[in-house]
């Protein structure tokens, strides 16, 4: 099902076909007068004594040929109470038959106005679905004409195509099965990117061997296909200030190398790239919305397999930093992949801060669930930045401990460290851990570890299912609250 918005601004035709009206909490209907005919306005007065008076979202089904879909907003709803609440209302607008409604902006207070636009995109946002590989697609098109003098300006309605094209380029990307968003086709899309003004760098295995990536490389050696380490630039500021640095773990499918993996389950594991599929979709939206900010993106994009000349449990490789790191686990492959893209980032962008995305550890499950990622940090001011930024859109983040009193839980007898805590516990915390000492130079760094957040089987408030595209939007109020 696809959502057209057109924004019309000019005056209210209450003739117009199927509507959906806002109203206050107390259901002051008294302006819908002018909007509605005598008898749909004395239904809707009857219908406001019963029950349906305690519901968010009404829905009056006048007669046969029209509806109309009043929705009411309480005084102390925030952006993300009215995103939602455009959520449960395209749930409405996909179980009814009509496909054209008409949006009446003016039936909102002047104080209220610049709601519209969180609505519309919470509709927009719970639209979403991915239907590529099924034969049989619902292919109704649903129009939403917005008129009247309280239509979102030119400059939001921008900011909001851009989060959604962003988000749904995210979700699409995490969608995809492993034998077609393979390293190698992951590599080529983000190139194609580079028409909307980003600079897009794309360093192969040759290249990374040559830079002394082994990490990296040491997880997808087992692979046929190729590891790649890809920057994504976008220069929004004349000068030449530091940038803002995201950086992503894109396993694109992990069956945990030579410490395989159980088959059940086994399936997910698609969605490993997830924190790639963050910083790709946040540097889109950023381009296509001309972000005044310098931003660079890093993606390690690899594939984990158990294949002949795969890494193997006891293996001791070098980092592109010169730490060496002894691997107890090939199935703790994510850190890996980082370290390299981690020190990287850090050495050569000199960035104003750090903030690296991964499914890294079914640990922060246990601790958190779906409903908070794991907040792991060096610094105190970045920490409450993203702890901000995440209440505000609802992409929750809970900061968790660090401390150098986990490191010997980590100290290898026969390399700089190991990856993996054979010990028992704080798997989170070691993981994170193990990334912080590859951050050279005391650079502010946020490690996000969204291994609960990045896809929901039962769907949630503005997604329908599947791969939910978390952290585009946290990121970019981030840059839009403090950078931009």
């Amino acid at each position: 099902m696809n959502i057209e918005i057109n924004f019309k601004n000019r005056a209210f035709n209450k003739l117009s076909g199927n509507l959906i009206l806002f109203v206050d909490e107390k259901f002051n209907i008294s302006g819908l007068k002018k909007l509605i005919s005598k008898t749909e306005y004395s239904y809707i007065l009857d219908l406001l004594k019963s029950e349906d008076l305690k519901k968010n979202t009404l829905f009056f089904d006048i007669s046969s040929k029209r509806k109309i879909i009043l929705i009411s907003f309480k005084k102390n709803f925030n952006n993300s109470d009215v995103e939602n609440l455009g959520g449960n209302c395209f749930d409405l607008l996909s179980k009814l038959k009509k496909v054209e409604y008409t949006v009446n902006s003016d039936s909102l207070s002047n104080k209220l106005k610049h709601l519209v636009g969180y609505f519309l995109h919470g509709i927009k946002l719970k639209s979403y679905k991915f239907e590529k590989y099924k034969t049989k697609k619902d292919k109704r098109n649903i129009l939403i004409n917005v008129v009247g003098k309280n239509i979102p300006n030119q400059k939001d309605q921008k900011k909001f195509k851009a989060l959604e094209e962003g988000t749904f380029y995210t979700r699409d990307l995490v969608s995809e099965p492993g034998n077609v968003l393979h390293p190698d086709e992951y590599a080529k899309r983000i190139k194609t990117l580079g028409k909307l003004g980003l600079k897009i760098n794309i360093y192969n295995d040759q290249k990374l061997k040559k830079l002394g990536m082994n990490t990296l490389l040491g997880v997808g050696q087992g692979s046929i296909r190729g590891s790649y380490l890809v920057t994504i630039e976008w220069n929004g500021l004349k000068n030449k200030s530091r940038p803002l640095a995201f950086v992503g773990k894109g396993v694109c499918f992990d069956t945990g190398g030579i410490s395989l993996k159980p088959a059940k389950f086994m399936e997910d594991m698609t969605y490993d790239m997830a924190g790639s599929a963050v910083v790709v979709g946040l540097m889109k939206s950023l381009a296509i919305r001309k972000a005044k900010i310098n931003a660079v993106g890093v993606v390690g994009l690899v594939e984990n397999m158990p294949g002949g000349n795969a890494q193997r449990p006891g293996d001791i490789v070098k980092s592109y930093s010169g730490k060496t790191v002894e691997i107890l686990n090939t199935d703790a492959e994510g850190r890996l992949v980082l370290a390299d893209a981690l020190t990287y980032t850090e050495k050569k962008f000199k960035p104003k801060f750090i903030v690296d995305l991964a499914t890294l550890t079914g640990a922060i499950i246990v601790s958190l669930g779906s409903e908070y990622a794991g907040l792991f940090s060096n610094d105190d001011n970045l920490s409450k930045q993203l702890i901000d930024a995440g209440e505000n859109v609802e992409e929750k983040v809970w900061r968790m401990p660090l401390n150098k009193n986990y490191d010997k839980l980590i100290n290898s007898k026969n390399a700089d460290m190991q990856n993996i805590n054979y010990v028992g516990g704080a798997g989170s915390t070691t993981a994170a851990q193990f990334l912080q000492r590859f951050i050279l130079n005391k650079t502010p760094w946020a490690h996000l570890d969204i291994a609960g957040m990045a896809f929901s089987k039962y769907g949630g408030a503005l997604n329908s299912g599947g791969a939910t595209g978390y952290g585009v939007r946290l990121l970019n109020r981030l840059i839009e609250d403090y950078y931009e």
